[in-house]
């Protein structure tokens, strides 16, 4: 008989738990799906079950609508063949906003018209609910002991992130060469792997990990697979047939949680033993057996992936020029076309690598130098004298001075309209704002004007005539007389980004403004009275 919830929350987790045979290899030879229907709507979903070791087997689902639901297996075993339930699905709580999809995605009707020429590019939650990624890199954290682990889960309980890219295998890299606590398949370094089947206590936690996450408001980007391993853990090296076994399973084990992204790879080009074709093939059976849709994409080390491939939801990028980084984003967007999240811009740190000594300040400036080019940035930390554990490969705890930070950007990012357009974007003739020629000084509209003066000068976000971000980095003007459209008056706000002030000019403005500034890392907000 199969154990459930009678009950569950819309977007949450509901699972039904079978016993069946434990003969042979269940892993390979027993087939479980079950059908799940909604009896007001007559909306039908098909899952596909896994099996847990000990003759267990589960079914995972989410429903996206309320109501009544009823199941029914399927499968070769008799045990759990035609096995029947009924559920009931009720509202999605507070904060509850299902999984995250592309606005393109998830948007019909009046709600796509609010992002304008922007919704190709931004991420909205399941009910609509706007989400910007803030994330960060944590690689290996699940795979070392638990009270680092723990650690690491109580760090992001306090910070600002609402992302994590995490690996499932362990890492294999410098200050990061320890065995895991445990694998995903049965065996030893010494004896060697069985691929055939994966290890329940690996799995257990790698369930309670991603559930914790969940509740912080924390989306998963698992990483399945990448080229950092050891040859006695081969894991990078498994044979086509394998690899895909593992993305089925990963599939259907974790499709059904809500905060989950798919990441096929890490580097996918330090993999050259996997095709192109190979990387399409392994987006195909992820697609088939994740019955609920998730996000996918691959990152990159040098070469980026085409991601006009109609697999990709989302670019995952890492910058490959170590000046122009998070610049490149209004590149990427053109190129693409959808979302572009820079995931590995550079880390806040002292490591010897280049990628990992960057300043707090310059970290925080590519981040928002991406932001105000339409895309996503993900943060890193690589301090190497801060105790025995590094953010970026184990967790533990944070010692850098971006967080913060990152928490200050996300309350003035909270407040950017959806329709905010970066000034090297499709901008309509009336939302040109007067800008000073960069020839000869003199005011104008032209659009070809003010794409000159975007390269020219500083990054613009614009939202028609009512709001105006406007950002200038490592630049440190004494001030900017920055001209206003005419007709309307205009409240402004001059931010300091690093050390995160906002200090509002006492009256509103019309025709123009004066904005003091004298500091690097200055942004001025300008919002109609």
């Amino acid at each position: 008989m199969a154990e459930f919830k009678t009950q569950v929350e819309q977007y949450r987790l509901f699972e039904i738990d079978l016993i069946g045979t434990a003969e042979g290899n269940p892993y390979q030879d027993v087939k479980l799906t079950a059908d799940f229907t909604n009896a007001e709507t007559g909306q039908l979903v098909s899952v596909g079950g896994f099996y847990r070791g000990d003759g267990n087997y589960s079914v995972r689902f989410m429903a996206s609508t309320t109501g009544r639901w009823s199941f029914v297996t399927r499968s070769d075993d008799p045990a759990i063949d035609g096995q029947t339930g009924i559920f009931t699905v009720t509202a999605a709580t507070q904060g509850n906003h299902g999984r995250v999809l592309t606005a393109s995605e998830a948007l019909s009707g009046d709600a796509r018209k609010a992002y304008d020429s922007e919704l190709r590019y931004r991420f909205v939650y399941e009910d609509g609910t706007a989400y910007q990624p803030y994330g960060t890199t944590c690689y290996a954290w699940v795979s070392q002991p638990a009270d680092v682990q723990d650690r690491t889960v109580a760090t992001l309980a306090k910070a600002p992130f609402n992302k994590i890219r995490m690996c499932v295998f362990p890492k294999f890299y410098d200050f990061n060469t320890a065995d895991p606590w445990a694998y995903a398949y049965p065996g030893t370094r010494e004896t060697g792997f069985d691929h055939t089947r994966f290890d329940e206590g690996f799995f257990a936690n790698l369930d309670r990990r991603i559930a914790q996450l969940d509740d912080l408001g924390i989306e998963a980007d698992i990483i399945l697979l990448h080229p950092y391993d050891k040859p006695d853990w081969g894991f990078s090296s498994m044979t086509k047939a394998e690899d895909e076994m593992y993305l089925a399973y990963m599939a259907r084990r974790y499709g059904a949680y809500r905060n989950v992204w798919w990441s096929l790879a890490n580097e996918y080009d330090l993999m050259p033993q996997k095709s192109l074709e190979d990387w399409r093939e392994y987006a195909r059976v992820v697609m088939a057996n994740d019955a609920f849709g998730h996000l996918r994409s691959i990152h990159n080390c040098i070469p980026i992936y085409d991601y006009n491939e109609p697999w990709c939801t989302h670019c995952s990028i890492q910058r490959v020029d170590v000046t122009r980084t998070t610049e490149c984003i209004a590149d990427w967007r053109r190129a693409y076309g959808k979302p572009v999240v820079c995931d590995e811009p550079g880390y806040e740190g002292n490591i010897y690598w280049g990628w990992g000594n960057l300043t707090g300040e310059e970290l925080m400036r590519r981040f928002w130098e991406g932001a105000m080019r339409g895309g996503y940035v993900t943060h890193g930390e690589t301090f190497i004298d801060e105790g025995e554990q590094i953010w970026w490969a184990h967790g533990g705890e944070l010692h850098g001075d971006a967080p913060e930070r990152i928490a200050f950007m996300r309350s003035i990012f909270d407040d950017v309209p959806f329709d905010a357009t970066p000034l090297d974007g499709d901008l309509a003739a009336d939302q040109a704002w007067p800008i000073a020629n960069p020839i000869n000084g003199s005011i104008e509209v032209a659009p070809a004007v003010e794409k000159a003066a975007q390269y020219w000068d500083v990054p613009v976000l614009r939202s028609g005539d009512d709001y105006q971000l406007i950002y200038f980095g490592w630049f440190r003007p004494k001030y900017r007389e920055i001209p206003l459209p005419s007709g309307n008056r205009y409240a402004v706000d001059v931010i300091d980004t690093w050390n995160m002030t906002v200090e509002t000019l006492p009256n509103t403005y019309e025709g123009s403004v004066r904005v003091d500034l004298g500091r690097q890392y200055m942004a001025v907000r300008i919002r109609k009275a």
